[in-house]
């Protein structure tokens, strides 16, 4: 278990590369896709191979994001496939392979490594996602959806003030969340929504929240937590959002016995 996560860093077989079973790249793909119901979401980016590798997969390096730090970390490695939740491709890129991005594309390509890369699709999933994995970490057992495409949590509280979840959330992330604590209720329903979901605060609201936990606050959000007593606790961005990639990689390695490595590169976000 490392420190810093709470999660394991490297989780994989000590056999040989000759001993590792493989699967077909497309095969792998299919198998995430189908799980993570990908298809069914309206996303900023496409969901599913953004880069592809080599035809079979035998090692499976998951991260949170596409950076290149990542990907060298990954080649390194020996990696043949590595799955993020942000991958390469965003709202208002024109698509030219240049700078950065094309560096970036460039080192997958030239080690011949696949980039699976999940969005919306990994932050719903109900037992392996970001959201999801936030709250067993937290001790939150969501009964309800809420917010565009349903990917907002909501479940009973597992502490009765904000300062009590306040303090839960910092032991779980290793780091002192913004807190805009309300009216000082105590808490009966906490809405959870991972990274920069800051904009479902109204939707919680509206759907009977006493707190809310994302990753990143804007400036609306602090008056709407004064002016509707509702908490509003702002987490990390990364931080919230560093447990669904290594879950799901790990569940999908077990399931065609590959070997898998999740590598945590700490971001202040």
């Amino acid at each position: 278990m490392t420190e810093q996560t709470g999660l394991t860093h490297q989780a994989k077989s000590e056999a040989g590369s000759a001993g590792l079973a493989s699967v077909g790249r497309d095969q792998l793909v299919g198998h995430l896709d189908e799980w993570l119901e990908a298809a069914t979401f309206k996303d900023y980016g496409p969901n599913g191979l953004q880069v592809q590798g080599r035809a079979q997969v035998r090692r499976l390096v998951s991260g949170v994001t596409a950076s290149r730090a990542l990907i060298e970390a990954a080649i390194a490695a020996q990696a043949d496939a590595v799955l993020v939740h942000h991958g390469l491709f965003w709202r208002g890129q024109d698509g030219r392979l240049t700078g950065w991005l094309g560096e970036r594309v460039r080192l997958l390509m030239q080690h011949d490594i696949n980039l699976i890369a999940y969005h919306l699709p990994l932050d719903a999933h109900a037992t392996h996602g970001n959201n999801a994995q936030l709250g067993q970490r937290l001790g939150l057992q969501a009964d309800a959806r809420f917010g565009e495409q349903q990917l907002g949590f909501m479940g009973p509280a597992a502490q009765g003030s904000v300062a009590d979840l306040a303090r839960a959330a910092e032991r779980v992330l290793r780091r002192s969340p913004v807190v805009v604590p309300g009216d000082g209720r105590v808490l009966g329903r906490v809405a959870w929504c991972t990274g920069a979901a800051q904009g479902y605060f109204e939707a919680a609201i509206a759907a009977g929240a006493d707190a809310f936990i994302t990753g990143e606050i804007s400036e609306p959000q602090a008056h709407l937590a004064r002016e509707t007593g509702v908490a509003f606790l702002a987490c990390g961005h990364h931080a919230t959002e560093r447990y669904g990639a290594p879950a799901v990689a790990q569940a999908v390695a077990a399931h065609f016995g590959l070997q898998h490595e999740f590598i945590e590169l700490d971001n202040p976000a």
